[in-house]
C-alpha cells in the first residue's frame, strides 16, 4: 500500500504542477488580453484546485503510513542541517498544506469576484504563490534536504 500511494503521489505531483502552470498561463493571458472569464476558464480554476486537494489527500494518507515519518531519529545537536526525517515530518507536509490552502483561497476568491479582470488577477496571484511554495517544498533530486527521483515506477 505504501509503495502504491508513493507512486500515485509522485505521478499526481506532475498533474498539480502542470495544472497550476496552465491556470497561471490562462490567467496571465486573460489579464493581458482583457478577455471574458469563460466557463472553460472557470473549469480550469476548479480542476486545478481539485487536483491540488487530491494530492493533499494522497500526501496525508502517505504521511500516516510512511516509515520515513515514523522513524524516530535522534538529531545531532549543532549540525545546522535538517535531516530527511525532519524534512518529511514537518517541513514538507506543512508547506504543502499551506500551498493547498493558498490555492483553495485563490480559487474561492476568483469564483466570487465579479469582474473578469479581477478573476484572472486573483487566480494569477494566489496560484503563483501556491506554486512557489510547492516548488520550494518538493523533494527534488537535487535538493540538499531530501532528494527523491523525478519519476517513480511500479
Amino acid at each position: 500500500m505504501h509503495q502504491t500511494l508513493l507512486i500515485l503521489h509522485s505521478i499526481n505531483r506532475w498533474l498539480v504542477l502542470a495544472s497550476l502552470l496552465y491556470a497561471i498561463g490562462i490567467a496571465l493571458s486573460g489579464l493581458r488580453s482583457g478577455s471574458a472569464f469563460s466557463v472553460a476558464h472557470n473549469t480550469v480554476r476548479h480542476v486545478t484546485a481539485t487536483i491540488a486537494h487530491v494530492q493533499l489527500l494522497l500526501g496525508l494518507s502517505l504521511y500516516m503510513i510512511s516509515p520515513v515519518v515514523k522513524f524516530d531519529v535522534a538529531e545531532a545537536a549543532g549540525t545546522g542541517l535538517v535531516s530527511e526525517h525532519m524534512f518529511f515530518r514537518f517541513i514538507h507536509i506543512a508547506l504543502m498544506a499551506i500551498a493547498v490552502v493558498v490555492i483553495t483561497i485563490g480559487s474561492a476568491k476568483a469564483k466570487r469576484v465579479v469582474s473578469d479582470g479581477q478573476k484572472f488577477r486573483t487566480m494569477l496571484v494566489w496560484f503563483t504563490i501556491g506554486l512557489l511554495i510547492i516548488l520550494a517544498a518538493i523533494p527534488w533530486p537535487f535538493s540538499p534536504l531530501a532528494g527523491r527521483p523525478y519519476f517513480r515506477s511500479f
